[in-house]
């Protein structure tokens, strides 16, 4: 749509809605008409109203089997004037409400879904994902599913690989150590189920940037804010160098915040920071030389 009028350039534009029509308030130049009004014909002052006058429903949930597109009888066992029905009536909607669950679940991509869904909730609710990382996880597995890559393969495998991408695409520090803990599914098992998924949807995963954990280390162990930046200073340096290449980013963010906890005077022995990292405390020892050396870094630790 247009910003500006293309008969005088004038900025100003008048939206008549009556008329579908925005006009140059300039000029009186019509430059758009018979404009489509996508917006409900009513008004709403408050949330409640909002809530009473809306009837398009609730948005599509991918992490529902069905979307959340089916409608459900409820088990409020209640009169529409919220009075208690009849214990017969009450073993009517029981065997309808049965009946209904078992249909809803008929084909095998929809028990599929079942088992998955409510596994993919239980380990996201572990490492603590917000509920718009949880949709784009549903919506990956669906793609699993519509590819065909689940046949003679674990489900759980599959969700845990799925999260684990999820995390890697919007940056978010979860590594693959802390999936395989929660899902219960070798860390190999989980890995080797990743890169299939994402050779086979051509996923694009970014490189795990070490910065990204960080804040959770540095938390974790109680440091102040100067050792976080220290740290993050580091590891830009190091990656400008090209110190990080081939070298797992969780040990090289682990000997950064030992470092820059050295330099600032809140020291943390390797264990502790091992502990938190999920590393051994030889990968920290190891990376600590690298980035000394490399870096020209004055400590002794």
């Amino acid at each position: 749509m247009a910003s500006s009028c293309p008969e005088c350039g004038n900025k100003k534009l008048t939206r008549d809605y009556e008329r579908g029509e925005i006009i140059c308030s300039n000029c009186g130049l019509i430059i758009a008409e018979n404009m489509a009004d996508l917006g409900p014909e009513w008004r709403a002052f408050d949330s409640e109203q909002r809530e009473k006058r809306a009837r398009g429903g609730a948005p599509i949930k991918f992490m529902r089997p069905n979307k959340g597109l089916v409608t459900e009888i409820d088990q409020y066992n209640r009169d529409i004037r919220g009075a208690k029905i009849s214990p017969k009536k009450q073993a009517q909607f029981y065997r309808m409400r049965k009946w209904h669950k078992r249909a809803s679940i008929a084909s095998s991509m929809e028990r599929n879904l079942a088992i998955a869904l409510s596994e993919l909730d239980r380990i996201a609710s572990y490492l603590g994902l917000p509920d718009n990382m949880r949709e784009s996880a549903a919506l990956l597995y669906r793609r699993c599913i519509k590819a065909e890559l689940i046949r003679g393969r674990l489900i759980e495998s599959v969700v845990a690989a799925v999260i684990y991408a999820t995390c890697r695409i919007n940056g978010i520090p979860r590594t693959l150590d802390e999936v395989a803990k929660i899902s219960g599914i070798e860390k190999k098992e989980i890995g080797r189920a990743y890169r299939f998924v994402r050779r086979e949807l051509d996923l694009d995963v970014p490189l795990t940037d070490p910065g990204q954990y960080v804040p959770k280390f540095t938390a974790a162990l109680k440091l102040s804010g100067q050792v976080q930046e220290k740290a993050i200073q580091l590891l830009k340096k190091s990656i400008k160098k090209g110190l990080i290449s081939g070298r797992g980013p969780t040990g090289v963010a682990a000997a950064a915040v030992y470092i820059a906890s050295a330099i600032y005077g809140e020291r943390r022995t390797q264990k502790e920071v091992a502990d938190v990292a999920g590393v051994t405390e030889v990968t920290i020892r190891n990376r600590y030389r690298e980035l000394k050396k490399e870096l020209g870094l004055k400590v002794n630790l």
